[in-house]
């Protein structure tokens, strides 16, 4: 036993506090308030209390657990809902009232429930770390594969199939002339990366079926992305909706000092949606991670960790994982507060000196990867950023820079003018596009590329015209000229606007997505042409396929062959146009 003998808000300092290593979890306190060892001076201990300390004092005992900070990994955790120490919130919430009580524990994973498991293993087997034993099936598409714990290797010499519960033993193994019993669950330190056997290139897509994405600031799968903007420029509507329809297996969402109502959101939604891949409930393959902006600020600064390491350890099951960090900002503001209550030398705008090196250490832990057991999976991390006052300048949102491969710069003018998703195409960039190229070759159309780049042109051409347009008005502009701003404006408002809310537009798939884009570039060449053969503006802008072009987003993914008919009517009313001149 340790003793408090000084309290600074999160920060608690204790003397003599047996063995104490760095990162151990300690119980703080007569409540015995879950805390962290992140310094030691002598025989000193300096501890972060992931739960309030309203009322610790000095003399209060500090007992060490000798564990570091872990979660438990295994079924059950999916359709879960945790706060950032993989507390589950709903038992918390039957034990507490509304109003969590400090020092309320409950185990992370139903000790009662009962889970079929399916040995894919026999007696005899040799078995190293990561070894697939067996497998419960938790919802009709996932599986919980059983995995040998990092560390244990040996010969199985039991192993069971048939109904148990996370507390039972399924297998045993002997190891170094010992026997071990383990069961369907196993611990993993969230401050450590799992291991895996190599990193490979990020050459597949993850498809979103945003079109601003997918076209134009793709991210690859395993890869790294940020989504900075200001207040109400709609980085959460973004995140849900790539929770919703990303082509991933598992969601691992964490709302990291969010506002309480954005939480309440997101935690009375999700278990309603519909997961659109499988028919059944969404939650089936999410975990989710509460911490708002009132919770304390150490278990904040813990969550993403949490979050990552049970990412990783579906990766380790051969599933591709989505992460949403809602919002980093929040993550580091609970370091910076931390690091003041330390008195440690401030860094930029108060912000410690290591922020860059805990960034890195989060978003390096995205990749896809080959598992030490031969499969293959993959993290996805998509941070989001809210720079105070929209400012890209401050530390977190460089820092985020330097490491993230694709940037989304939330546009507060176009959030006001109602263009969602508000992604800027002038400021957002994506670094995977000479990766990913091949596969939207092989895989979608070999004009891919070109009609993606070919957009981006005369979306650039465009912004440059507009300066001109601001002076002298766009009647002044020759027609060529002209003809650019409206293909802009129809790529801006009928390619790039989509609206999350309706049925038909929520989801564009990558076919879909091809044949628009064609679409759009196909009218514009044959204006350009036109313009050269005497057809007057004029009778260019009053087409009635125009009206097609703009009505095209509404077109369902079963009648695609409907906007092969509006290109087939492009060319036939250009004709018509040729034929009366």
């Amino acid at each position: 036993m340790g003793v408090i003998y000084r309290v600074s808000g999160p920060v608690v300092m204790a003397k003599d506090v047996e063995e104490a290593k760095m990162y151990d979890v300690v119980l703080v306190g007569e409540e015995g308030l879950v805390g962290e060892v992140i310094r030691i001076t002598g025989n000193t201990s300096i501890i972060q209390v992931y739960e309030d300390t309203s009322g610790l004092r000095p003399g209060e005992r500090v007992r060490n657990t000798g564990s570091p900070l872990s979660v438990e990994l295994g079924p059950g955790l999916l359709g879960n809902i945790y706060d950032g120490i993989q507390r589950p919130l709903p038992i918390l919430k039957d034990k507490s009232g509304d109003f969590i009580k400090r020092g309320i524990m409950a185990p992370p994973l139903d000790e009662k429930k009962t889970w079929d498991f399916i040995p894919i293993l026999k007696k005899g087997d040799i078995v190293a770390p990561g070894t697939i034993v067996g497998y419960v099936k938790e919802s009709k598409t996932i599986d919980t594969k059983i995995m040998v714990p990092w560390g244990i290797r040996g010969k199985i010499i039991d192993i069971s199939e048939g109904k148990f519960n996370i507390r039972d033993n399924v297998y045993s193994l002997e190891m170094d002339g010992k026997t071990l019993d383990l069961g369907l669950t196993q611990k993993s330190n969230v401050r450590f990366p799992r291991p895996f056997k190599e990193k490979l290139p990020p050459h597949l897509p993850l498809i979103t079926g945003q079109r601003v994405i997918d076209t134009f600031f793709t991210v690859a799968k395993g890869g790294t992305a940020c989504v900075i903007g200001p207040f109400g420029s709609g980085k959460t509507v973004i995140q849900h909706q790539l929770a919703k329809w990303s082509d991933t297996d598992i969601v691992v969402y964490v709302g990291c000092g969010e506002r309480g109502n954005e939480m309440t959101e997101v935690l009375v939604t999700f278990p309603e949606l519909i997961d659109p891949r499988t028919g059944g409930p969404l939650m089936d393959r999410t975990v989710l991670i509460a911490n708002t902006s009132n919770m304390p600020v150490a278990a904040r600064e813990a969550s993403v960790y949490t979050a990552i390491t049970i990412a990783e350890f579906y990766r380790d099951m051969g599933y591709d994982v989505s992460l949403m960090a809602d919002s980093t900002s929040r993550w580091a503001e609970a370091m910076r507060e931390i690091s003041g209550r330390l008195e440690e030398m401030p860094g930029e705008e108060g912000y410690p000196a290591y922020l860059s090196r805990r960034l890195a250490e989060f978003y390096e832990r995205a990749g896809r990867v080959i598992n030490i057991n031969g499969t293959q999976g993959s993290v996805t991390v998509v941070g989001a950023v809210s720079p105070p006052g929209g400012d890209t300048s401050e530390p977190v949102s460089q820092g985020t820079l330097r490491l993230t491969k694709v940037f989304w710069a939330l546009d507060a003018s176009l959030a006001n003018r109602r263009h969602f998703p508000s992604v800027n195409w002038l400021t957002s960039y994506s670094q995977y596009h000479s990766t990913v190229g091949n596969w939207f070759s092989q895989n979608v159309s070999n004009d891919w590329n070109i009609y993606r780049d070919r957009a981006m042109t005369i979306l650039q051409q465009e912004e440059e015209l507009q300066e001109i347009v601001q002076l002298v008005g766009p009647d002044a502009l020759p027609d060529r000229e002209r003809v650019i701003l409206d293909t802009a404006k129809m790529i801006r408002e009928d390619y790039l606007q989509q609206s999350a809310f309706d049925d038909v537009d929520t989801y564009c798939s990558l076919k879909k997505q091809n044949l628009m884009l064609k679409t759009i570039l196909l009218f514009h060449d044959e204006a350009m042409r036109a313009l050269g053969e005497g057809i007057t503006l004029k009778q260019i802008m009053s087409m009635k396929v125009r009206d097609e072009i703009t009505r095209m987003k509404e077109i369902d993914e079963k009648h695609l062959e409907k906007i092969v008919n509006i290109m087939d009517n492009i060319k036939n009313e250009f004709q018509s146009l040729k034929g009366g001149k």
